[in-house]
């Protein structure tokens, strides 16, 4: 997730490694601290690979700023792993609202649709904390009060996902439809 965040970021606008540590940190940090041990290191790949590129510019009346802006090959990369996520990058909610912070990058709304069905998909499917033979657990069978709330938590949170994922789906099908 690293990765898509720094394409995605640097998709909107150029910036040095202090900012970009910064807004990713916003986005990701509460899940996965960044640190520069696992920045740069990305840093330096996507610049190996082609997808970012740094350029020297004048400060104001500080030192000169190295700038890292993402490359014609890094947007691609960037659309790819947006269209393609991975079943993980679905599934687990740190990953996927990562993804879906930066889906508005896909230019076309049956792609964007695509992956939200994908999570709907999986939010749709019967799973639970504490399941029994694969069957979710009743709220009500649950006697301990933290894993009690555990479930309702858990389950608001998918019902107001759902309801927020179908509107979406709904309003991008109108576009959709209203384009051709």
């Amino acid at each position: 997730m690293l990765t898509l965040s720094i394409l995605g970021f640097l998709a909107e606008r150029p910036m040095h490694a202090y900012e970009l540590r910064r807004v990713i940190s916003d986005l990701i940090g509460h899940s996965r601290p960044v640190s520069d041990g696992a920045l740069y290191p990305a840093i330096n790949r996507l610049r190996a690979a082609g997808h970012l590129e740094r350029q020297a510019e004048p400060g104001d009346g500080a030192p000169t700023r190295q700038v890292l802006r993402i490359t014609d090959s890094g947007r691609a990369e960037l659309l790819r792993r947006l269209s393609e996520p991975k079943a993980s990058e679905i599934t687990d909610s740190s990953s996927y609202f990562t993804l879906l912070a930066f889906l508005s990058q896909l230019p076309e709304p049956e792609q964007q649709a695509a992956v939200l069905r994908r999570r709907l998909d999986f939010l749709t499917r019967p799973a639970s904390f504490f399941s029994r033979s694969g069957e979710p657990a009743r709220i009500k069978d649950v006697e301990d009060r933290y894993r009690r709330g555990m479930l309702i938590t858990a389950r608001a949170a998918n019902r107001a996902e759902r309801a927020w994922l179908e509107e979406t789906l709904h309003e991008l099908t109108t576009e959709t439809s209203t384009r051709t």
